[in-house]
């Protein structure tokens, strides 16, 4: 049995779209497997090795340019007590860029450090770009390293928009996330990533047929 979108598989390419299309909808494995009657753990690593293949695609993107925002968010369990803000314990980091009315990259960071954040700055958005960042110092000198135009809005001062400065939409994505994310019900430290970027790809794919665009991706890069 030859399948084109999953090599040395054994399922055929008619079940297999079935599968995709029960991925593009967000069904859960647990779900597909019953509307499948393909074994949860066949389901289940499916779905991993697509995420794998998603977060791979993800890495490709090309540097943003235009107007784009800048933000870091915190995942995890609840807030412990007495650990606030940035660094929070136990949490993850994660770093985003947005490009207004497109789409977004996020990569998990050690820390929100300037040396961190300038890092991945310089490599995924042009020099030629407007960026919008909050007040933290992690971007301070962001103009001293090629990017003239850089505006802030400091939310420790209760300034969260001022025309058109402001990172609303990275922070619109991040309550997508966290909202998507929480119906896992807590996710391994090591398999986080992959849906984090699987994440990212249903943001940036969210105004398209997400099934056509698995497909037609499979098809020109396989399971």
């Amino acid at each position: 049995m030859v399948n084109k979108y999953y090599k040395r598989s054994k399922i055929s390419e008619s079940k297999f779209r079935h599968l995709i299309k029960c991925f593009a909808l967000d069904l859960t494995a647990t779900e597909t497997a019953e509307l499948s009657s393909i074994s949860l753990r066949s389901i289940t690593v499916i779905f991993d090795k697509l995420r794998v293949k998603i977060t791979l695609w993800c890495q490709e993107e090309t540097p943003f340019s235009g107007t784009v925002e800048v933000d870091e968010s915190y995942f995890g369990a609840r807030r412990i007590p007495g650990k606030r803000g940035r660094g929070a314990s136990g949490k993850t980091i994660v770093f985003g860029v947005f490009k207004r009315q497109g789409k977004v990259y996020t990569e998990i960071v050690p820390d929100a450090r300037k040396k961190t954040l300038q890092r991945i700055i310089r490599g995924k958005v042009s020099p030629k770009s407007i960026i919008h960042s909050d007040g933290w110092r992690g971007y301070d000198g962001l103009v001293d390293v090629g990017y003239d135009k850089h505006y802030r809005v400091h939310h420790g001062n209760d300034e969260f928009a001022n025309g058109t400065r402001h990172i609303n939409g990275i922070e619109s994505f991040w309550s997508y996330a966290k909202r998507r994310l929480a119906q896992f019900n807590g996710i391994s430290k090591k398999k986080f990533i992959l849906y984090l970027k699987e994440t990212e790809f249903r943001f940036n794919h969210r105004n398209h047929n997400l099934y056509h665009i698995l497909l037609k991706r499979l098809r020109d890069d396989p399971l």
